[in-house]
């Protein structure tokens, strides 16, 4: 099959969230299948500096001004870029500085929406049409209703990576960007008196994926429907929405072989997991104590992500012989309550505010535990690759978190099915419950051994995720 996958981020070109795996990834196993995969993305200078020379497809006038379409091979996978500097030659790709979001990207994205729609229609005539738009996220869900104005034979399917930023912007602007004023109506894309990318995806495609099965069930329901549950509810009613887990990369995670880490290991020879911990409390400036239990996170310092949680206990925890060391960015408060607390205890707490890929290899090939206490989390990814490391994921019971991780208490232990700790309500006691048994578990290193071996067997392979994406694009195809 042609597959064109539209996608505002694809790593390693660019890279702010999960996503970007999912692109990075995903096309790769389908292609490997056999299918004629591509990808269609912004060229924002981070991606212009990685993806080497490109050639021209098209030079065409659009509602966002003249823009040329370019294509190269990445890594033996063809790719579009929208070379359009005037909105895409930004440091970050969707919000300034100061976390403002650019007054434009309601024009960024349909942009990208329009020129991916254009090329599934056959814009690269060397390519031809698509049979499969694989849309993702808000920032590509105008593309569904440019194939429905169109009356397009391409079918489409459309992934809600976090239904929680569903695009949206004033309803004005639909004639300038080229869509039908009818279109702007509960039965379209109109969402409170805005419009909505998201909406446009769940509304105009011919299927919807979420990235894990309890996310899918979750979102028909108003308290994690972000407002779209009613819609949701009636694609669940007509067999139209699908919970599909994501898969890891196994060739970008892999303690086996990842080149960022310090000492590669495998689950019959853990010796090097304790060289990288001891290199990462080098990296941090903490004691080098073996026996510390090394709390991790990775993570966007949102309120979904829960690090409030953490900080809310921060003293209780700091009571045991554990370390802790958080990398990531996000709210002022949270970046500055976790500065105020390295400062309190900065024999046990190391801090990075930012994003390093690399150096977050290192922390989770290094770490015993990986907090990934999310109020909510369509799938996550941290804590697949916690699993894969043998870095003990910590979460809580919602979405691909509860379809990933399995409690560990006596009976599960016993049974070898224990992977990590898990807590359900999101509140900050609920979490420290939790946090304990991982401090009490981590006494007993015979049974933490066990459980580690555990997590190490988990099989999350792109490979799996990609048949049942194949299944559904032949169901609609």
């Amino acid at each position: 099959m042609k597959i064109l996958h539209i996608g505002s981020e694809m790593y390693p070109l660019i890279k702010t969230g999960g996503l970007a795996d999912v692109l990075g990834a995903l096309p790769y196993a389908q292609q490997a299948m056999g299918n004629d995969v591509r990808v269609i993305l912004p060229l924002y200078p981070q991606v212009a500096e990685k993806i080497g020379e490109t050639q021209e497809v098209a030079t065409i006038g659009t509602f966002a001004g003249v823009v040329t379409l370019r294509f190269a091979y990445f890594n033996g996978l063809g790719v579009y870029v929208i070379d359009a500097p005037h909105l895409f030659n930004r440091r970050l790709p969707y919000y300034d500085d100061n976390y403002q979001d650019y007054g434009d990207n309601y024009k960024r994205f349909a942009l990208l929406s329009y020129l991916g729609a254009q090329l599934a229609e056959g814009l690269d005539h060397w390519w031809g049409r698509a049979d499969i738009l694989h849309a993702h996220d808000w920032q590509a869900g105008l593309a569904c209703a440019y194939l429905k104005s169109w009356h397009s034979p391409v079918k489409s399917i459309f992934t809600i990576h976090n239904i929680a930023y569903p695009g949206r912007f004033q309803g004005y602007h639909l004639a300038e960007l080229g869509l039908p004023w009818e279109f702007f109506s509960p039965y379209g894309l109109e969402f409170y008196g805005e419009m909505s990318y998201l909406k446009a995806g769940l509304f105009y495609a011919d299927r919807i994926t979420t990235v894990s099965p309890t996310y899918a069930q979750e979102i028909t329901e108003h308290i994690a429907g972000g407002g779209m549950h009613g819609l949701l509810q009636t694609r669940q009613a007509e067999g139209r929405l699908y919970g599909i887990l994501n898969g890891v990369d196994d060739t970008v995670w892999n303690p086996e072989t990842d080149n960022h880490i310090i000492s590669n290991y495998r689950a019959s020879y853990m010796q090097g997991k304790a060289k990288n911990k001891a290199e990462l409390q080098r990296y941090f400036g903490l004691p080098e104590e073996k026996d510390a239990l090394l709390f991790v996170m990775v993570t966007r310092l949102t309120e979904q992500k829960g690090a409030d949680f953490l900080l809310a206990k921060i003293d209780e925890i700091m009571q045991h012989p554990v370390q802790l060391i958080v990398l990531g960015s996000g709210s002022p408060d949270l970046e500055n309550a976790l500065r105020y607390a390295q400062s309190r205890y900065p024999q046990q707490i190391g801090l990075k505010i930012g994003y390093d890929e690399a150096l977050s290899h290192q922390i989770i090939a290094g770490g015993d535990v990986i907090l990934v206490p999310s109020r909510f989390e369509p799938c996550g990814l941290t804590q697949l690759y916690g699993l894969k490391y043998g870095t003990l994921p910590l979460v809580r019971k919602t979405g691909g978190l509860a379809d990933t991780v399995n409690d560990s208490h006596k009976e599960s232990i016993e049974n070898r099915t224990a992977t990590g700790f898990v807590f359900k309500h999101p509140d900050a006691d609920d979490f420290m419950e939790a946090t304990l048994r991982a401090i009490n578990l981590w006494k007993k290193q015979k049974l933490w051994s066990s459980v580690r071996q555990n997590a190490l067997a988990q099989d999350f392979g792109w490979a799996k995720v990609a048949e049942q994406y194949q299944a559904l694009y032949r169901e609609v195809a």
